[in-house]
């Protein structure tokens, strides 16, 4: 009997313990009192606080891009729109030509250039890069621009003897870029302005000034006549390869947009163009050029 009462006194503490547990966890795990209102009100203020500070950035962030990019511009300080042509009529059918020369001669004779493999193209595309060297030397020294005509010097030495005869452009390789430049553009250095737009015929647009350096820079290589390559029956066989090879490399195509105003477009483009290469040249040499004035003026 006293084991039997011993028994039960156990179980009965045992199942007070579990029940003690039992009410334990259940307080633990029992959740908050719901405030909806509370809750709404806190986020409306969290939501208030940032539209504020989103405006309070935006009112600086005029003031700050202002600071950084200076004084908003003037109508003084647009270039103007208008573009020097007094020889529009016939520079209009010079291109006319130009665009019917180049769909019947210029095209097909690329498209063929197309189909020699391409190693040849290439040393063609680079003997008559490293042909063009010479000139550039001469000009940069007429610019009085030292560094780049021993650039260009060491370029036409490098690929005429180490390149085969300037096959291969080994001084590009050696990270020696080349920088071709021209007649016009020691014209330019010494603040002759691009003058009246010009269409060449065969050649394309271009300025009077630019036209007349193109026309120099020819007759120099025809006077110097590098390896009598320039007379002749030598100069009359490569004249036209030269003239084929840039044409193959040139994606421009006459009208390929459909627009009637093409010769337009082009014209104000290249003008344009033109100008800032100007502007450019001469802020490198410290002259204050007048971004305003329009070309030929």
């Amino acid at each position: 009997m006293r084991r039997i009462r011993a028994g039960r006194l156990a179980l009965l503490l045992l199942t007070l313990a579990l029940a003690g547990c039992a009410s334990r966890d259940f307080s633990m795990r029992s959740l908050p009192p719901e405030t909806p209102a509370a809750d709404n009100a806190a986020a409306i203020k969290e939501m208030q606080a940032q539209q504020a500070e989103a405006a309070a950035a935006a009112k600086q962030a005029p003031a700050a891009a202002e600071s950084d990019l200076g004084p908003p511009l003037t109508v003084a300080d647009v270039p103007s729109m208008r573009t020097y042509d007094p020889w529009e009529r016939v520079n209009r059918f010079t291109y006319r030509f130009n665009t019917r020369f180049d769909d019947w001669v210029f095209l097909p004779a690329a498209d063929l250039y197309r189909r020699v493999p391409g190693v040849v193209r290439s040393g063609v595309h680079n003997f008559f890069s490293n042909l063009s060297e010479v000139v550039s030397t001469l000009n940069y020294a007429a610019q009085l621009r030292p560094a780049p005509g021993v650039r260009s010097i060491g370029r036409f030495v490098i690929n005429s003897t180490l390149g085969i005869g300037g096959l291969f452009d080994v001084a590009t390789a050696a990270h020696i870029p080349g920088a071709p430049t021209g007649f016009g553009q020691t014209m330019a250095r010494w603040g002759v302005q691009p003058g009246p737009y010009f269409v060449m015929p065969l050649l394309g647009p271009s300025t009077l000034r630019d036209g007349t350096g193109w026309c120099v820079d020819f007759g120099t290589d025809w006077l110097i006549n590098f390896l009598d390559l320039y007379r002749g029956t030598v100069g009359w066989a490569l004249t036209p390869l030269n003239a084929v090879d840039v044409r193959a490399n040139t994606s421009f195509r006459y009208y390929s947009t459909g627009s009637p105003f093409e010769y337009d477009t082009v014209r104000f483009l290249f003008v344009r163009k033109t100008l800032i290469e100007d502007d450019a040249l001469r802020f490198w040499h410290g002259g204050k050029p007048d971004p305003r004035q329009p070309a030929g003026e």
